[in-house]
C-alpha cells in the first residue's frame, strides 16, 4: 500500500508530476538530514526533524510553490510573502526547467537558520 505522501505525486498531472518529482529528489538530496513527511495533507519536508519546506499549488493558478517555513528570514527577490506572517514562498513553473540555482541558494540559506 502507498503512503499518502506517495499518493500525492502519482496523482498530479503531467507536466507538473515530473516537475514536482524532480524537486523532490532533488530537495532529499540536498543533505542527509532532510526527510519527507505527511502533514497538514500536503508534502513536508524537514531539516533536523523540525518543518523546513513544502509543496502546496496556488488555488487560483493552479502552479505548484515550494514554501520555506523561515521565509520571512530570507531576503531573495524570487521568493514572495504574500499575506503569510512566517513563510515565503517560490513559485516553479512546472513548463520550464527547474531554476535549481536558486532553490539551492535559498534553501542553504533557509538551513542556517536551524541550529
Amino acid at each position: 500500500m502507498l503512503r499518502d505522501i506517495d499518493n500525492y505525486f502519482l496523482n498530479l498531472q503531467e507536466p507538473t508530476k515530473s516537475c514536482m518529482q524532480a524537486l523532490r529528489d532533488y530537495i532529499l538530496g540536498l543533505h542527509p538530514e532532510i526527510t519527507e513527511a505527511w502533514k497538514y495533507r500536503l508534502p513536508f519536508f524537514l531539516y533536523k526533524k523540525k518543518m523546513f519546506c513544502y509543496f502546496w499549488a496556488d488555488k487560483k493558478t493552479g502552479l505548484p510553490y515550494i514554501g520555506i517555513v523561515e521565509g520571512r528570514n530570507i531576503d531573495h527577490p524570487m521568493l514572495e510573502q504574500g499575506n503569510r506572517k512566517r513563510m515565503k514562498v517560490l513559485r516553479i513553473n512546472p513548463e520550464a526547467d527547474l531554476p535549481i540555482e536558486v532553490i539551492e541558494e535559498i534553501l542553504t540559506e533557509a538551513m542556517t537558520f536551524y541550529k
